[in-house]
């Protein structure tokens, strides 16, 4: 492997094209967070503001007949304790799982080759690799692991939050009877209830280009009357997520749905359908039809959609929040991987 150095968000738009595919062929961290365009918008932002500099220092690796191999996209910044680090891009806050990108048949000697590639580069003074956000099976970690026993490095890893995921079945039945018998009849109560208001009621994917900007800022809304996430919406994040969300949809694996009663916007969810996965990212609802449950039905009628259209898991990535579990969620872990020299 021939490594190099990549330090500007131009050269990082000339990989597009490349890195994605790459991605593609690399199960074990095919997930939106890591898309080039997803990236690039993290980095114009700083993650909406969650970082206050850092230096663009990612590392990619070629074969020897030039074909993109293994990408670690890493900026240089203090962590959060201060420490001179290479982290991540899309570190920490808005990008559920973070890894390298590589095959996993490749990923020993990827790893071998960054540690090498980091030790001998003498700028950006970094003290640590700090790796947040990576799922627990991730190859990645047995590989930098083994790359840090050979090499004499630090390395320690640190379980973060409860990633809950559905396998799905592809048929909503059968996802049905998989669950507890009290959320199922809740489930079908609920949805049954709002069918027969009085008012009309619909619910919809935004499609149309034109009024996708509306759209967003109808979602801003609906999640700003939660105060937690109204607090959460800086000037910056709302400038983050308008471009994520843009990004996304040009690339064709946005998923932005809403659901209305009596022609007005009751609740909604931000998804990403890429890669045969409904990733739940965030959500707003309106507190003016909480009796109606209408959150609880898009997301019932969400996992009946994806069963019918044969997605293979339901991802509600980061947070352990109860209802997760209800809806019939299996867990899994991030992890942070902590690495340095001695």
């Amino acid at each position: 492997m021939q490594l190099s150095l990549i330090q500007s968000i131009d050269e990082l738009t000339t990989l597009s094209t490349e890195w994605n595919d790459l991605l593609a062929c690399c199960s074990a961290s095919h997930v939106p967070f890591l898309r080039n365009e997803y990236l690039r918008v993290w980095w114009s932002t700083l993650g909406g503001g969650e970082w206050e500099s850092g230096d663009l220092y990612t590392v990619i690796a070629r074969q020897e007949n030039g074909e993109l191999a293994g990408v670690a996209p890493l900026f240089f910044t203090n962590n959060r304790s201060g420490e001179p680090a290479l982290m991540l891009l899309g570190s920490i806050e808005i990008s559920d799982y973070l890894d390298f990108i590589v095959s996993h048949s490749l990923s020993n000697e990827f790893a071998e080759a960054l540690l090498l590639f980091l030790a001998s580069d003498p700028s950006p003074r970094w003290k640590i690799l700090d790796l947040y956000n990576m799922l627990e099976d991730s190859p990645s970690l047995d590989a930098l692991l083994k790359a840090a026993c050979k090499f004499g490095w630090n390395y320690y890893v640190e379980k973060l939050q409860p990633c809950p995921f559905i396998p799905l079945p592809g048929d909503w039945e059968t996802y049905l009877s998989g669950i507890d018998k009290k959320q199922r009849h809740e489930i079908r109560r609920k949805m049954r209830r709002l069918e027969a208001h009085t008012e009309p009621t619909r619910w919809y994917f935004v499609s149309d280009p034109l009024g996708l900007d509306d759209e967003i800022t109808a979602f801003f809304q609906l999640m700003s009357e939660d105060p937690e996430k109204n607090s959460f919406l800086t000037g910056k994040m709302r400038d983050q997520l308008r471009s994520c969300m843009h990004a996304a949809f040009d690339a064709g694996w946005l998923q932005l749905v809403f659901m209305e009663i009596a022609g007005r916007k009751a609740a909604a969810y931000l998804n990403f359908d890429f890669a045969g996965h409904v990733w739940v990212y965030n959500s707003g609802f309106s507190s003016e039809f909480r009796e109606l449950s209408p959150g609880w039905v898009l997301l019932s009628s969400l996992l009946k959609w994806s069963n019918e259209n044969k997605r293979l898991a339901f991802d509600f990535m980061r947070g352990g929040e109860d209802y997760k579990y209800r809806f019939g969620a299996l867990d899994r872990h991030v992890v942070r991987v902590r690495l340095s020299p001695r």
